[in-house]
């Protein structure tokens, strides 16, 4: 039976103060829910909060208000039930990538056996496609190589919910596609229930279940969820060559378009009535 509540993001508030010492709301009231082994995009304009969502799911940044649970509990603050791979891979230079992963494998798995962890950590630097280069340092590595060697440290992890924090945003255009179809294959065979921060609306709709639009921040929140229906697994091919792909991509960029016009003095961003926000913000997930 699928978890259609597996992660709940509920009103959740993340303020900073300002020079004076009055609390600015960054983001404000933002609320989700997320179906287990789903796959949501996170897309909006920068300043918006996607990243500042993203860490308190991680608990790696303070909750203002507002709660997270994940897996029926709540969270406090960072666990291994959520990994997550940021834009840098922040490699230690001194370990090879088979030391990076398995310094993560020896906290989480304490109890196992060396030869219990090694088939964990070369298991998942096989997966993204560095079975040859495991035992490469990091300047030996191009920099998708050590982006794969991030994404074999947090799926090591096996983790409840992924967190991929614009994880293509420093590499060229052909490596992205690379990693895209990477990250899909292991998604498609883990399940893992991942949230992804995007600013590529083709990369959202390719990637992604459902899509959660953010307005603009400050006070930033939900402002529409978009359901994308091509089945899995998923080849770049087919679905670009559809009339729905193209539709999709229109949706997101007429959003974007919308907020952008709202920074410059627009309307306020129309919500979609298919699938707008209830009162409380959650916009329904797809059936």
């Amino acid at each position: 039976m699928i978890d259609d509540r597996y992660v709940e993001i509920s009103n959740l508030v993340k303020a900073y103060p300002n020079p004076f010492g009055e609390a600015v709301k960054v983001v404000d009231g933002f609320n989700l829910t997320i179906k287990k082994g789903e796959v949501i995009g996170v897309i909006g304009h920068s300043g918006c909060g996607k990243s500042t969502v993203l860490t308190m799911v991680a608990g790696l940044n303070e909750i203002s208000d507002g709660g997270i649970v994940v897996a029926g509990k709540e969270i406090d603050g960072p666990g291994p039930d959520r990994a997550v791979v940021f834009q840098a891979p922040c490699l230690l230079p001194w370990m090879t990538a088979y030391q990076n992963v398995m310094m993560g494998v020896k906290q989480v798995y304490p109890h196992a056996s060396k030869q219990q962890r090694r088939v964990i950590v070369e298991y998942s630097l096989s997966v993204v496609g560095l079975a040859d280069a495991m035992h490469k340092y990091p300047r030996e590595l191009s920099g998708g190589m050590q982006q794969r060697v991030g994404i074999a440290r947090a799926i090591a992890l096996k983790p409840k919910v992924l967190l991929l924090d614009e994880p293509f945003g420093r590499l060229d255009s052909l490596t992205r596609m690379e990693l895209q179809d990477v990250i899909l294959g292991i998604l498609d065979r883990e399940k893992i229930t991942t949230m992804i921060i995007t600013h590529d609306p083709d990369e959202a709709i390719f990637m992604c279940d459902r899509i959660c639009m953010m307005t603009n921040g400050p006070r930033a929140k939900v402002g529409q969820v978009m359901t994308v229906d091509f089945e899995r697994p998923r080849s770049r091919e087919e679905i670009m060559e559809t009339d729905q792909f193209y539709a999709y991509r229109q949706r997101l960029l007429q959003f974007l378009d919308d907020c952008e016009a709202e920074k410059h003095g627009g309307g306020p961003i129309r919500f979609d009535t298919e699938e707008a926000p209830t009162e409380s913000g959650v916009a329904p997930a797809a059936s």
